[in-house]
């Protein structure tokens, strides 16, 4: 679990591609101090698993879907990159509750000097977002001004704009998106009639999940 306050910028440092996946070195020196094999650290919002360290880097593996569902595919050597490691429990929840486990992607569409970005957000989405609540853009926790049917606006202050990728990204770039879990546990729960009866296995419980047509797809990791 993560908080969405971005640790470092880091860099990619080169990308390995495979059969229906990528292998991905990065930069991060801060992250990477004392992480060991098989432990998690964000990037750009997604959480991947620590394959190797050495010196200030670290190599994931990145799998197909991850590639299709995210903007990860996109990363070439000398992208830079927004990265966190896991909240340590007992830990200050400073930004919102992160999975790291990415909805979908948007698109930046216009942006102003003074910080403000309006991002267009697929349609199935939408639904998630309100005005005044939270959303992870690129890993990084933001608090949602406006909230349209296809599109968010956010506000970014002079610190993440200069500790994170969003003070660089322009409009037609694309970024992850990942939406306030609790939206999508309560929508699911009222999607089978809420009651204390689903928990027990009676109606709307788990053997009609296959006939739930309103459940939000499957996040990746």
């Amino acid at each position: 679990m993560f908080t969405g306050i971005v640790e470092e910028l880091g860099e990619v440092v080169a990308v390995e591609e495979l059969p229906g996946a990528a292998r991905i070195r990065l930069r991060g020196p801060l992250v990477t101090e004392g992480v060991r094999h098989g432990e998690s650290i964000a990037v750009n919002g997604v959480c991947l698993t620590v394959v190797e360290t050495a010196d200030g880097e670290f190599t994931a593996d990145v799998i197909g879907e991850t590639l299709e569902r995210s903007c990860l595919g996109a990363l070439r050597a000398g992208s830079r990159v927004n990265l966190e490691r896991p909240m340590a429990l007992g830990g200050r929840l400073d930004g919102h509750l992160v999975q790291g486990h990415v909805d979908g992607t948007g698109t930046i569409t216009e942006r102003t000097e003074q910080g403000d970005v309006a991002v267009r957000i697929p349609p199935e989405l939408a639904r998630y977002v309100v005005e005044k609540g939270s959303i992870t853009v690129d890993g990084v926790s933001l608090t949602v001004v406006e909230a349209g049917d296809e599109h968010f606006t956010v506000s970014l202050i002079p610190t993440t704009l200069e500790a994170t990728t969003l003070g660089v990204k322009q409009a037609g770039d694309p970024v992850n998106l990942e939406v306030d879990v609790l939206a999508k546990y309560v929508e699911r729960l009222m999607s089978h009639g809420g009651g204390a009866h689903t928990a027990r296995g009676g109606a709307g419980g788990a053997g009609e999940a296959g006939q739930d047509a309103t459940r939000p797809r499957e996040t990746v990791r």
